[in-house]
């Protein structure tokens, strides 16, 4: 007699064998998330993203009550990890060593001193340039990193470098900004408000907590609204002391994922330009080999 118990038990054996091999990599098919590769695929990895890495750069800080203290390095990944699917590169690990001094009042604040957050980032991108990842994206999720990376980017120029260092620098134009525009309700959005929490909700649903959004205010408190032509350090705290600047209630999984896309599109098209462009390689030594000797390089 047909015992059909077993046939049940050979049918599942047979059936996560070959869910098993469908989920096996091969050379058709490399992990673009750094920390999935082996040594070898590592080293196919380098040959297939033509030597292009991305570092989403993100930050363990307050995001309001509602969001968890790593919204920027979820976002950033997220955005990458779209991008690289679209347009092969490698994707570093985790990355949260940046600037986020004006945050240090705020429990869950990872703030790294200006110099370890300096040393890592530069021996980062020469540890995967000696590893044949010589064109790096960083891809900041964060906004207070923004004039740090950008001084990190300048001083490239500081001396002769065997890699390049861009900065993705995304702009929605004009068609996305309306359309992401009209789905927002919000006129004030600056850390944590609508649109990060929008995306947190696209991305990671289960780690928003909108019930909690409006138990501490958001609001501008403008309290170095007189102080006249300058700049100080303490202008977010003077502004945003609750380190939430916006209304986290308010959010739509489809402004979220619209902006995840937005950006994701435009980095998979700097990750394909950089591939077989080398453009910014050529006028880096062209600008190093002036420099040695500006006189006689006129």
């Amino acid at each position: 007699m047909f015992d059909m118990k077993k046939l049940a038990f050979y049918l599942v054996l047979i059936c996560t064998g070959a869910s098993l091999i469908g989920q096996t990599t091969t050379a058709g098919d490399i992990p673009f998330r750094m920390e999935e590769l082996t040594s070898p695929q590592f080293a196919a990895a380098v040959e297939k993203s033509g030597g292009v890495c991305v570092i989403p750069l993100g930050i363990i800080e307050k995001h309001g009550p509602h969001l968890p203290l790593g919204t920027d390095l979820f976002e950033a990944r997220e955005i990458a990890f779209t991008a690289a699917q679209k347009e092969y590169a490698v994707v570093f690990p985790p990355y949260y060593f940046g600037q986020i001094f004006e945050a240090r009042h705020q429990p869950g604040t990872m703030s790294y001193s200006s110099e370890l957050m300096w040393k890592i980032l530069e021996e980062t991108c020469q540890e995967l340039s000696r590893n044949g990842m010589n064109k790096i994206i960083l891809m900041n999720g964060h906004g207070g990193n923004n004039n740090f990376l950008g001084y990190f980017c300048q001083t490239q120029l500081e001396g002769a470098k065997d890699y390049i260092v861009v900065l993705f620098q995304p702009d929605p134009g004009e068609e996305a900004r309306k359309k992401i525009s009209s789905l927002k309700k919000t006129p004030l959005d600056g850390h944590a408000g609508e649109e990060e929490t929008s995306m947190m909700y696209f991305i990671r649903p289960d780690l928003v907590h909108p019930e909690m959004a409006k138990t501490q205010s958001g609001e501008d408190q403008a309290r170095l609204k007189q102080l006249p032509y300058a700049y100080t350090g303490i202008w977010w705290y003077a502004r945003f002391p609750n380190h939430y600047a916006g209304d986290g209630s308010q959010y739509t999984k489809e402004l979220g994922e619209l902006l995840v896309k937005t950006d994701a599109s435009q980095l998979a098209e700097l990750i394909k330009y950089l591939k077989t462009d080398n453009s910014i390689k050529k006028l880096q030594e062209e600008f190093n080999n002036r420099a040695k000797n500006p006189v006689n390089s006129q």
